[in-house]
């Protein structure tokens, strides 16, 4: 074995990545090059690579893995196959201690009344964001994921709404201006 990994996820998240008919733990095998085997009744993983193929799509398994472990539908979990797309996990005790009530809270400001909040953020931000358990994840491109982290802090540390939006909402304008001003740079007459 060149590689060899062993991890856990929650035992509920076990079902969703084997998939239906074990075909997402196949495609994700297929596809990186990999084995993997699961331990249904503990949530244990063991990822082997015996390939030379590319240390990149195996430790890029991992991630998937882990996102799913951490809530994301498979299919959002292999935008992770995209070498320009990150996954990061905010784990909630770093901002709430062990004080379950305000972990709740802060899963509460992050998500807004029936989802708004969590919406705003991904639609502003160009990202997918997971709240399960103690932790918040993100996928997207690694600018769009710093983006929703930082407007993820913000609300933890109690930032209200308006305002985050407003940043993401500037950065968003301040991108696209960006884009702008490099097209017009390589604009040759």
């Amino acid at each position: 074995m060149l590689f060899e990994k062993t991890m856990k996820i929650p035992i509920d998240r076990v079902g969703v990545l084997i998939g239906k008919s074990g075909k997402t733990k196949q495609h994700i095998e297929k596809r990186c090059c990999v084995e993997i085997q699961i331990n249904s009744d503990t949530g244990e993983i063991s990822i082997k690579s015996s390939s030379l193929n590319s240390n990149v799509d195996t430790f890029r398994s991992i991630e998937m893995i882990i996102a799913i472990g951490r809530g994301f539908s498979p299919s959002n979990a292999m935008d992770l196959l995209d070498e320009k797309k990150s996954l990061q996990v905010i784990n909630l005790k770093n901002f709430a201690g062990k004080s379950i009530s305000k972990i709740f809270r802060i899963k509460s400001r992050i998500i807004g009344e029936n989802g708004k909040a969590k919406r705003n953020i991904e639609r502003l931000s160009n990202t997918k964001i997971s709240i399960y358990g103690k932790t918040v994840s993100v996928i997207g491109h690694y600018k769009n994921v710093k983006l929703a982290i930082d407007t993820i802090i913000s609300l933890s540390n109690g930032s209200m709404h308006n305002t985050v939006y407003k940043k993401l909402e500037f950065a968003k304008k301040y991108e696209k201006l960006d884009k702008l001003k490099l097209w017009e740079d390589n604009y040759v007459i």
